[in-house]
């Protein structure tokens, strides 16, 4: 059976928005087998300077990540489409094992297959200690960010 993740390309501007939150609501499920449902079975990832080859590959990355990024919380925010490619920032908070909480700031550039899944994810991401005060993500976590939640643009990052 084909698999298919709609909004398929190419991406209009709308299409590209619904693509990248549909991202995020995956990314924030922090469930590797899931997210890595979105992937094509091949998809090739550059995280940080890991290389991530197919969906066995990347549900070990995401469990090693999310044992160690607690309390995970990702917005997204598209920053450019076109044809089969989306370019997004994002930024996500976190608090490690000892309590001490970091935002993530990044960059991704993503390819799509005809079907809709993403061939390719090159991540680029840089960890800043943040005191628990000023954390900014709040809802949750059993449930994708809200609606009425401020983007990344509207809180300033």
């Amino acid at each position: 059976m084909l698999e298919q993740r709609p909004p398929m390309p190419p991406f209009t501007r709308d299409t590209a928005i619904l693509k990248v939150r549909a991202a995020e609501d995956g990314w924030n499920s922090c469930d590797p087998k899931r997210v890595s449902l979105a992937y094509t079975p091949d998809s090739r990832w550059r995280n940080r300077a890991e290389f991530i080859r197919g969906r066995e590959d990347i549900v070990a990355f995401l469990t090693r990540k999310w044992a160690k990024e607690l309390d995970y919380r990702l917005i997204k925010e598209l920053w450019a489409s076109a044809d089969n490619r989306i370019g997004v920032r994002f930024a996500y908070e976190y608090r490690d094992e000892r309590g001490n909480w970091f935002r993530a700031y990044g960059n991704e550039n993503w390819e799509f297959d005809e079907n809709g899944l993403m061939a390719a994810r090159y991540a680029c991401i840089n960890d800043l200690p943040i005191k628990e005060s000023d954390r900014k993500f709040f809802w949750d976590r059993s449930a994708p960010r809200p609606g009425d939640h401020p983007g990344l643009s509207e809180l300033g990052l």
